[in-house]
């Protein structure tokens, strides 16, 4: 238990059995009237954003949740297998767990994984990844000056948009958040 003077970013309570991490809170001491903390709340497995006021002071229960370095191993039926880098755990974490971070995961790659009770609850990439793109169409020569884009498949197959000068074989950083192209990688 806490009490809402205690909040920080990031920190994950438990309201109603549900898991919320704060995403951020301001004080707020009006001119006349009791304090109040007015939060903005993510639930943690859906992704929703909710705004939440609580008076100064209020109890609110706190979840730990453990977060981690693993390293993906393998894709085993809908399952991602990762393991813990310090214990050599293994564990076993749903395809809708993992959600859009599956797009821009191969096999070793390091990720957050972060659990409660032993259930894990998200998975974080890196903010960036370098892939390879499988397959894209050749861009036309003189194209290259109108800022345009083209489909590309990436190794995971993953498809986004990538520039005109991009070709079959290049690879690419990409932002694991919404899955925009930010540059080409030399080789």
């Amino acid at each position: 238990m806490a009490t809402t003077n205690d909040l920080k970013n990031g920190m994950v309570l438990n309201l109603d059995g549900q898991l919320w991490s704060v995403v951020e809170f301001q004080h707020v001491k009006p001119g006349k009237g009791g304090a109040f903390v007015r939060t903005k709340l993510k639930h943690v497995l859906s992704g929703k954003v909710v705004d939440k006021t609580f008076n100064a002071g209020t109890k609110v229960d706190t979840a730990t949740v453990d977060r981690r370095e693993m390293t993906f191993l393998y894709k085993d039926g809908a399952d991602f297998v990762f393991m813990d880098g310090e214990t050599y755990d293994q564990i076993h974490v749903s395809g809708e767990t993992v959600g859009e971070a599956a797009n821009y995961m191969l096999d070793n790659t390091t990720a957050m994984v972060a659990t409660h009770e032993g259930t894990p609850l998200y998975v974080e990439l890196p903010a960036s990844v370098e892939l390879v793109v499988q397959h894209t169409d050749p861009g036309l020569q003189g194209d290259r000056a109108t800022g345009g884009t083209k489909p590309a498949t990436l190794e995971t197959g993953a498809e986004i948009q990538v520039p005109l000068f991009v070709n079959t074989g290049d690879k690419v950083k990409v932002d694991t958040r919404d899955g925009r192209y930010l540059s080409r990688v030399n080789k």
